[in-house]
């Protein structure tokens, strides 16, 4: 894709800027001359990448928000802070993610994965649902091809927990919120779309099991090789208008049946937002 002139009116956020995915396609979107702002729970983490970033692509119009996404507290104030730094936002890539090997829970009494990987981009994204439509905008969401079904009668796996299914679920709901998201937004000028970046090395699964962790690395691909194939989804005129879809390599895969479902999405839909006690959105 051919990069964008530094004057870019575009703004860009993406979260989980800090590291991995997050801060390579940060910088990718800055060395294609737009704005980009960057989610970072810690400041001084935040603020060395920000400089990088900003240094790397030539691009000085790189801006740090502090805010933990598992913290729904802190994500009304990342949202009312956004909402005074920029009237219009046009490109939102959620890609900050955990995976814990035990079973956490939040400060809001969510479990960790759950809180960070789904409930977090769910209230930002609705709560910021105004700068959105000015933009017009492209929601893009990283996610997987997970099969794993959600349990509702045990979504915070407080009776049964193991890691990698609870990871999985967390996947598989973001599908489901993506693909809701694309449906409610219909005809709005904003789009949703989730992107499987495939194996990347990051610390992503830093603490998942060491067999695992050997195996994925060795045919996992660079941050910066899977940034590549985002950028273009995210500002390439080719892309706009385009929602609902799943891409992985900048091309279009069929996602799991079951996440497809809407009335399973919009059940999800239902018990995140009473879970984030979303009181404002149209799409609520």
């Amino acid at each position: 894709m051919k990069a964008s002139p530094v004057g870019d009116p575009r703004v860009a956020l993406v979260t989980g800027g800090t590291s991995g995915i997050g801060r390579a396609l940060a910088e990718a979107l800055a060395a294609a001359g737009v704005t980009v702002g960057i989610v970072a729970r810690d400041a001084r983490r935040g603020e060395e990448a920000r400089s990088s970033i900003a240094a790397a692509s030539g691009n000085e119009r790189v801006e740090l928000f502090t805010g933990d996404l598992s913290d729904l507290s802190s994500v009304h104030r990342l949202a009312a802070t956004l909402a005074e730094a920029h009237r219009a936002i046009n490109v939102l890539v959620h890609c900050a993610a955990v995976y814990t090997r035990h079973r956490a829970v939040t400060a809001d009494g969510l479990e960790t994965m759950f809180a960070t990987n789904l409930a977090g981009p769910f209230l930002l994204t609705n709560l910021i649902l105004d700068q959105l439509r000015a933009g017009p905008a492209r929601i893009l969401v990283l996610s997987a091809p997970s099969t794993v079904r959600l349990d509702f009668d045990d979504l915070q796996a407080e009776r049964r927990f193991r890691s990698l299914t609870a990871f999985g679920a967390s996947k598989a709901a973001d599908l489901l919120f993506t693909f809701e998201l694309a449906r409610r937004l219909e005809g709005s000028g904003v789009t949703a779309n989730a992107i499987h970046p495939g194996l990347v090395r990051t610390k992503l699964m830093r603490d998942a099991p060491a067999p695992l962790r050997w195996a994925t690395r060795l045919v996992s691909r660079s941050p910066a090789r899977a940034a590549e194939s985002i950028v273009p989804v995210a500002l390439a005129p080719e892309h706009e208008g385009r929602t609902g879809r799943f891409y992985k390599a900048g091309r279009e895969i069929e996602a799991p049946s079951y996440t497809r479902d809407p009335e399973v999405a919009g059940r999800l839909w239902d018990v995140t937002a009473s879970l984030t006690q979303l009181s404002q959105g149209a799409t609520s």
